[in-house]
This record gives structure tokens, sequence and C-alpha cells, in this order.
């Protein structure tokens, strides 16, 4: 008779299967009792801070400045291109660039002047083509000339990207069901503290770290509990995040002031500083910064949390140092991803930048520790160290939590998982366990019967 393989033995490979499916049981009373005494407090500032700084929409300015996203826009549609040498459009190209301009008629279908119609020449060697019957966006100047009062500035894009959002939810519901429905409904919600209390708030010149942290904390409490249930393991996956941006937002505010970092290095920022100059830009840089990391973390502490869970239910004998130890081997291989998901990720975005200083004659010190790359650098340092802490912080509390329930609930068995009438069990505590929403582990009578095959078989 072989002894039997412990599951948490990194260099053991156990092939056994085994019938403990479906969550793991329930964390003792006391032990939610002290979670709740934690998170119930913190959830009722976040809802305090939520309606103190409550905007009540975007400020509106006395008048419009007419340059970048501060515009009248309005609907049109092309209906005609004609090609025209550009000497005779008064079009000046650049030497080498060769072909016939294009002579587009707009018509305007929306607002005071649907119906208008006014010509957009296209160079040849534009970026942007246009074709007959394609519909574009102008912007309208009501103070300028007549001829002058619209330009073409973008296409019409609302069709694709509307289907494209429908195919996404539909993938996201046909695979992940239930819980990507939910998903779903969390993204709404992302969206609409984005659009409705963190972005207002910040053009009201509420301070824009104390809005990110109140914004970023209430998004992180809805969708978690929302998406994983209500539950000690979402809680302690919610207590991780939480550790995990305050040391974001601790060590963005030491570097962001220590680099003599402005925020103020992009045309939009420049453009929204000189429309509404109470706007704290440093403020803001370290807002995004919190932000950004919101969405990476919440996969990880989740990640973790579920980890250590389902570690305990396939070895309830174990400890939170074993325990710690074996989930600590899976989060070091999700480190490793998440790091690099993070860098590509504001690579991605800044791709032009780098492209620009690619080319660039000055050095790889003067480019890298320019304001501008080094906010990037800043950015992405930052928040991949709160990343990676995140994952033994949240694994640390994980272990304890789910050990500290077991001892609690007081050796009902061979790990301790709550079996009927036993201490912790359903009677006691069921109050504050349905509360929490989570079920109680698998029958007794499956794993009777599974060792009763395992003893027939020796």
């Amino acid at each position: 008779m072989t002894a039997p393989q412990d599951p948490l033995d990194p260099h053991a490979h156990p092939h056994g299967h085994t019938h403990q499916h479906g969550p793991a049981a329930p964390v003792s009373q006391h032990l939610r009792r002290v979670i709740a005494a934690v998170l119930v407090p913190f959830g009722i500032v976040m809802v305090a801070g939520l309606v103190l700084l409550w905007p009540g929409g975007a400020p509106e300015q006395e008048e419009r400045s007419g340059v970048g996203f501060d515009q009248q826009h309005e609907d049109a549609r092309v209906t005609e291109l004609v090609d025209r040498p550009c000497e005779d459009l008064g079009v000046q190209v650049q030497e080498g660039v060769t072909g016939a301009c294009q002579e587009a008629t707009v018509e305007v279908t929306s607002g005071p002047d649907a119906g208008h119609t006014f010509s957009e020449v296209v160079p040849p060697d534009a970026t942007k083509r246009f074709h007959e019957g394609q519909r574009v966006v102008v912007s309208y100047a009501p103070e300028a000339p007549e001829e002058l009062r619209y330009s073409v500035v973008d296409v019409d894009r609302k069709l694709p990207m509307l289907l494209l959002a429908a195919l996404f939810a539909l993938v996201v519901v046909a695979v992940g069901r239930l819980r990507g429905l939910l998903a779903l409904v969390g993204l709404v919600v992302s969206f609409l503290v984005l659009t409705l209390f963190i972005l207002p708030a910040v053009l009201h010149g509420s301070n824009p770290l104390l809005v990110a942290v109140i914004g970023g904390s209430v998004i992180m409490l809805v969708t978690l509990y929302l998406c994983h249930g209500v539950n000690a393991r979402t809680s302690v996956a919610v207590l991780g995040t939480l550790v995990s941006l305050l040391l974001i937002g601790a060590l963005g505010s030491l570097f962001i002031g220590w680099a003599h970092l402005t925020g103020n290095t992009d045309d939009q920022t420049g453009l929204v500083h000189s429309l509404y100059p109470g706007i704290e830009i440093k403020g803001l840089l370290l807002a995004s910064i919190l932000i950004g990391s919101l969405g990476v973390l919440d996969d990880v502490t989740v990640t973790q949390t579920s980890a250590v869970w389902e570690l305990k239910q396939a070895a309830p004998e174990a400890n939170w140092r074993r325990l710690y130890s074996a989930a600590m081997r899976i989060g070091r291989d999700h480190i490793a991803s998440v790091v690099n998901t993070l860098v590509l990720a504001y690579a991605g975005a800044a791709l032009p930048l780098l492209l620009l200083f690619s080319i660039a004659r000055s050095g790889v010190e003067t480019v890298a520790f320019s304001e501008l790359v080094a906010e990037e650098i800043v950015r992405t340092l930052v928040g991949s160290i709160g990343l990676v802490a995140s994952v033994p912080v949240t694994t640390l509390l994980a272990a304890l939590v789910v050990s500290a329930d077991r001892r609690s609930s007081g050796g009902a068995g061979a790990g301790g998982d709550g079996a009927a009438g036993a201490p912790g069990g359903p009677a006691a505590g069921s109050t504050f366990g349905s509360a929490f929403g989570e079920r109680w582990g698998p029958r007794p009578t499956r794993r009777r019967a599974t060792n009763h095959r395992r003893r027939r078989k020796r």
C-alpha cells in the first residue's frame, strides 16, 4: 500500500480525482464579523464621500473656445467627390508627393443649417480618405464667416463601434453565462461612476486623487461583489486590492513629487488645463495611475484568493504556512505575466511616442529621463510594484483567514469542513453565513463513498 501524495507538494504529481466540487465551506461566524467590521465602515465612508463630492454633472462654460474637443459638432454626409489638380485649388503639397487632390461636397444633415453644403479639399498625401455617401462629423463655428463655419473633423463610426460592442457582449454572455452577464453589469457600473462622478468632479475642481480613491473604491466594491458574490472569499480580495491601491497611491505621490513631474506633457492635458485652470494636473496624473491599475489588481487578488480556497479544499489539513507557500508558487507565475501585460499595455498606448524617440538623435539617457518618458516610466513601474505586492499580501490574508476558519469551526472531521450538526456548521452562525451568500461544502455521503471504494481496492 503506497502512502497518499501531498497535493501541496511541488514535487508530487497526484493523478487521483476528488469529488469535492463547488465552493469551499464558509468561514466562521466570528471571522466574518471581523471582516465585516473592516469592510462595512470602509464602504460607508466611500458612499459618504461619493455623496459629498457628487458634482451634479459637468460644469457649464459661459463660452466655447472652439478649439480641440471644445467644439460644436453636427452630422453630415459626403455627396460628391471630384479629382482636381491641387494647383487649381490653391493647395501646396510636399515635394515628391504626386496625384490629384479631391474636392468633396459635404451636406450638413443636422443642426440649424441642415441641408447646407460646403466643399472640403483632401490632399493626395492625406491619411483620411472619403467616398460618396460616407457619413462624417463636422465642426460648427457659428461666429465664423459663412464659408468657414463648417469643416470635416472625423468620420461617423457609430455603426461599427456599436456592432463590436454587441459582439463583445454576446461572446461574454455565451461563454460566461450568468457570470458574464454580471461582469457586463459591473462594466456598466464602472462606466457610470467614471462618467457621472470621477470626470465631472475633477472638472469641478475637486482633488483628483481623492476623487479617484473614492470612485475607484466604489467601482471595486460593486464589481467584485457583483461578479464574485457577497462572501468572505471576495471580501479578502477586496482587502488585498485596497492595501495595494494604498501602496500605489503612496509610491505614486512620492515619485511624482521627487521627479518633479507636472503631468502637463501633451496637447490634451494642456487643453484641459487651459479650459479649466482650477484642475490640479499633477493630481490628475496620480489619479490616472490608480484607475489604470485597478482593473488588473482585481484580477490578481481574486485569482490568488480563489487559489488559496481551492488549495485548502484539496488539502484540509494544511496550515496557513503551507497554503501560503503553495499559493505563492501560483502567484509567481501570475506576477510574471501580469507585469509583462501592464508594461506592454502602456507601451502600446505610447507607441507613437516611442517611434518618435527611436528616431531622435538624443542619447537613450536623455530620452529616458525627459519628463514625457519619465511620466510613463513612473506610471508603469509604480503600477507594477502595486501589482507585484498584491500577490503576497492577498495570499497571506487569504491563507490566514481560511486557516483561522478551520480552527474556529472546530474539527468536524479531517479538515473541519463543518458538517451539519458540528460546531461552526449551518446551525452555528447561519444568519451571518447567509448574509455572505456561501453554501456549505461537499456532501459527507460522497466522501464516505469515495473512502469505501478506496478500502475495497486496498
